[in-house]
């Protein structure tokens, strides 16, 4: 006769009782509810935490059934794919120190010591051995060991990193998690097997200094993805290749807009003839803009005294990422990293009345700030950039006003660059900050009830705001659904309290102003890149730095060309003639590459019409226009800032 098991209830998420023998496990969980779920399931949640499939359930434990369908699934399986290729590594190259390897966006890294130098070139011969690991379906097996058994462990491995990472941990036990003979420091959870895995890629091989200080060892760090199906690995990998047709770094270099030189410093772009004209169009539709919105325009000096950065915080807060001060005169100066200390100096210059607010000041305002050579990237991430910077200062009463007005200028703003798809954060008060509890809970409030009342979904982003207040993060996406940082607004209660600004109220009494920081594009610099990599270079033609080429067939059509292109030039377009010695089709090949809107082609019929024949970059032929509908039909497309071409 069979042995009768106690039984315990557990409870399923959508509040269903479930009944499993004493002793049974979230993977014996998976299987009383289905033979389905069984094979699907990587791992589960116990009462919330993610776990083990092998961990041990209890009478009225809550718990939850993780697969691959689910963002935590795939992280898993992330997860588990760099401690696979950690093995295999171990395998390759024995000898190997192992440093950290976590889930990143769209994959993974793992950080490495090897007794060899490593290259792409080796990645084959890593996913090869991956792949044998894989085949094995080794297990991951999670112990709970005490903090000296981890230390002798992983000392008996000459594992130095590991047992740096292990002395920082406060946790008395800790748990290892091993495949075959590889075994590795980690929380988990983990999938059962690395049977589980599918679909998988390495991707390069960086260097990256330990735990990101640039006084520690200089590691290899491998990146790879991972994905739950071959389909989605083969999608991604697609949208790779078209992120690096689209990479501002090769586009910029290639259409003639910027490089960085070694001469002059890395993350300090030099901006070319066109690529100055790109910002200029940015920059003066920028100005249009606040202008028309009811800001006034100030400019401030690129470095100040080190007192203002003390007064403001940021000394305290934000000094790793700050310049060295020089010395001038006997007193410390600094290039400024910020532009609202200096912003605050003018709001002090003059005596302020409760009439007088809002007061709405905004400045594209170059800032300097130590970015370490490892994260710099192009445009994207530089040691010097331009601000799109603004600073309201308010009345309390005003507050969710000013911030509702700044939402409805970004989402005018936005779209005419051509971004109509947005993904909104909340980000709220971090571990590290200054000023009153209620007054942090009274910004938050209002940057909350300012976007419900606007319409907007957004989520929150715990601990994600900066020192002095919560902030707004909304994040754009461009034309292959990434998504890039780009508007930011943030209510600061701290900076009046420490410069002591103040104005008359009605009362005839001082108080303090609430101040709102307020960016709309971001950084020029990042912005401009994003612009490249959104339209591939291909800007629409109110943003093209050359909106037309006239190219005539022959020397004896340049005059006719030059009058053409005078014709553009006095409805407000930029356009030149194409002069060179070289036949007309390989000159339109040229602009083509060069991503020209419009190209105007010119010979006897079109000089004697005064007509042009008219191409678009895609290679689309309009056939011959006259001069006068051309220019008005593009003088109209530019005015309106219109995102695609209307002729033809």
């Amino acid at each position: 006769m069979a042995e009768n098991k106690e039984n315990i209830q557990i409870r399923l998420p959508d509040g269903t009782a479930l009944s499993v023998d004493a002793g049974g496990t979230v993977a014996d969980v998976a299987a009383n509810i289905g033979p389905g779920l069984a094979a699907a399931a990587l791992a589960g949640k116990r009462n919330g935490a993610l776990v083990d499939l092998t961990e041990l359930v209890a009478d009225g434990d809550e718990i939850e059934l993780i697969t691959d369908s689910s963002p935590e699934g795939l992280d898993i399986i992330r997860h588990s794919t760099a401690h696979i290729m950690a093995q295999a590594v171990a395998e390759l190259y024995p000898g190997t120190r192992f440093g950290i390897g976590p889930t990143i966006e769209d994959g993974f890294y793992y950080d490495f010591e090897l007794p060899k130098a490593l290259s792409t070139d080796d990645l084959p011969a890593i996913e090869k051995k991956m792949k044998e690991i894989i085949k094995r379906k080794e297990r991951f097996g999670r112990r709970e060991v005490s903090r000296d058994e981890a230390l002798a462990e992983f000392k008996n491995g000459d594992q130095t990193y590991k047992l740096e990472l292990i002395n920082d941990l406060e946790d008395p036990t800790l748990s290892v998690y091993q495949q075959d003979s590889f075994i590795d420091l980690c929380r988990g959870p983990h999938i059962p097997h690395t049977g589980r895995i599918k679909a998988f890629k390495l991707l390069k091989v960086a260097g990256a200094y330990w735990r990101g200080d640039e006084h520690r060892p200089m590691l290899t760090r491998v990146y790879g993805t991972a994905f739950a199906k071959k389909a989605d690995l083969k999608a991604y990998l697609e949208r790779l290749e078209e992120a690096e047709r689209r990479d501002h770094r090769t586009l910029g270099q290639r259409l003639d807009l910027f490089h960085i030189d070694e001469a002059v410093g890395p993350g300090l772009p030099l901006w070319h003839p066109k690529g100055a004209l790109l910002r200029k169009i940015v920059e003066d539709y920028w100005r249009d803009k606040h202008l028309a919105s009811g800001y006034e325009l100030v400019l401030t000096p690129h470095i100040a005294r080190v007192g203002l950065c003390e007064t403001s915080g940021h000394r305290d807060f934000y000094s790793e990422n700050m310049y060295a001060p020089m010395e001038v005169e006997s007193s410390e100066y600094i290039v400024k990293p910020m532009n609202c200390p200096l912003h605050m100096q003018i709001y002090r210059s003059n005596p302020r009345s409760y009439r007088d607010l809002p007061i709405r000041w905004a400045e594209l305002g170059t800032v300097y700030r130590y970015e370490r050579s490892g994260v710099l990237h192009g445009l994207l991430r530089v040691r010097g950039f331009t601000q799109d910077d603004a600073h309201i200062f308010c009345r309390p009463d005003q507050l969710q006003d000013e911030i509702k007005k700044v939402i409805g200028m970004v989402l005018d703003v936005l779209p005419t660059f051509g971004f109509t798809e947005y993904d909104i954060y909340l980000s709220t008060r971090p571990e590290k900050y200054v000023g009153a509890l209620d007054k942090w809970e009274l910004a938050t409030e209002a940057l909350a009830e300012s976007l419900k009342a606007c319409g907007l979904d957004f989520q929150i982003d715990p601990g994600e705001g900066v020192f002095y207040g919560p902030k707004i993060d909304i994040k754009i996406k461009d034309a292959i659904g990434r998504a890039w940082q780009c508007t930011t607004i943030q209510v600061d209660f701290n900076l009046p309290e420490r410069f002591d600004i103040t104005y008359k109220g009605e009362d005839n009494q001082d108080h303090q102003p609430i101040m709102i920081h307020r960016a709309l594009l971001g950084s020029l610099e990042r912005f401009v890149g994003c612009l490249i990599e959104h339209y591939a270079g291909a800007f629409p033609l109110w943003l093209a730095p050359v909106q037309a080429v006239i190219i005539p067939i022959a020397d004896r059509h340049n005059d006719y060309a030059h009058s053409v292109k005078e014709k553009l030039v006095a409805a407000g377009l930029r356009a030149t003639v194409d002069e060179r010695s070289e036949s007309m089709n390989r000159k339109i090949r040229d602009n083509q590459l060069q991503k020209v809107p419009y190209m105007l082609v010119v010979g006897d019929r079109e000089s004697e019409a005064q007509e042009a024949a008219v191409r678009l970059r895609d290679g689309t032929d309009l056939g011959s226009l006259a001069v006068a509908e051309v220019v008005s039909a593009m003088k109209a497309e530019a005015e309106a800032k219109a995102l695609e071409s209307r002729l033809g």
